[in-house]
């Protein structure tokens, strides 16, 4: 069958596009080489995790730094995070908490989970980081049954986005007020704009902006991001009460 080639506009549309993306992703390098470039356990938490065959949508090194300097800033005792994948974001976390601090990540995954222990070792913050295993919405109530679990400072969500808004209910319910909650990629693209998308992960980012919307215990914004993970963004809400 013979190719249909794009017309005219659509590959000066996708011209467009590879540029706007190779200018973002040169503008991403060169702010993260200045300002948040890796060092030896974040470089070798991302070899180890290719080598692992783990997918390569880790945080990037700026957004990193952001998560480190929002728990820094904050004075951030707690952290915890859902969705660890290669413990990359993880160790960014924890490197901001302080002697006695606690971070706790949740991942589905054992795979990726052990992956993440080893390069959690390997930094030097298995002491502070602990990543526990399963289905998020199974670990959520077990951990909150737990003497002395919460309140959680910072929370990092960055897991499966269908579950967002249950993700997003549970963080709540482990705050304290003052407590910062991190949503990554909810703007996914641009498509969360699109009420008719049947996409799970577009229609469960848009019901988490619904709720949170609703939910008077909770002040948020988000904002769009582009850079070598395309174009995206993050929700940031702040526990009142």
């Amino acid at each position: 069958m013979t190719e249909k080639l794009p017309t005219g506009s659509q590959r000066a549309d996708h011209t467009t596009e590879d540029a706007a993306q190779e200018r973002w992703e040169a503008v991403d390098r060169y702010l993260t080489d200045l300002l948040a470039p890796d060092d030896d356990a974040l470089t070798t938490a991302l070899t180890a995790s290719e080598a692992a065959g783990l997918p390569s949508i880790a945080v990037a090194g700026n957004q990193g730094k952001l998560l480190h300097l929002l728990a820094a800033s904050m004075g951030a005792r707690t952290v915890l995070e859902i969705g660890t994948l290669g413990g990359y974001s993880t160790i960014w976390l924890a490197r901001a908490l302080p002697d006695g601090g606690r971070l706790i990540s949740l991942e589905y995954s054992p795979e990726h989970a052990d992956v993440a222990r080893g390069n959690l070792a390997r930094a030097g913050l298995d002491h502070i980081a602990e990543v526990r295993t399963g289905a998020a919405l199974e670990t959520l109530p077990k951990l909150a049954a737990e003497p002395g679990a919460g309140p959680f400072d910072l929370f990092f969500i960055d897991a499966d986005k269908k579950n967002n808004p249950q993700y997003v209910q549970w963080a709540l319910k482990l705050s304290r007020p003052g407590s910062l909650i991190v949503v990554d990629n909810t703007v996914r693209g641009g498509a969360v704009v699109d009420r008719d998308s049947t996409d799970p992960s577009v229609v469960g980012t848009r019901e988490m902006y619904a709720w949170v919307a609703r939910e008077p215990r909770l002040d948020a914004t988000a904002v769009q991001t582009v850079g070598v993970k395309g174009y995206d963004g993050f929700l940031l809400a702040r526990v009142l009460s």
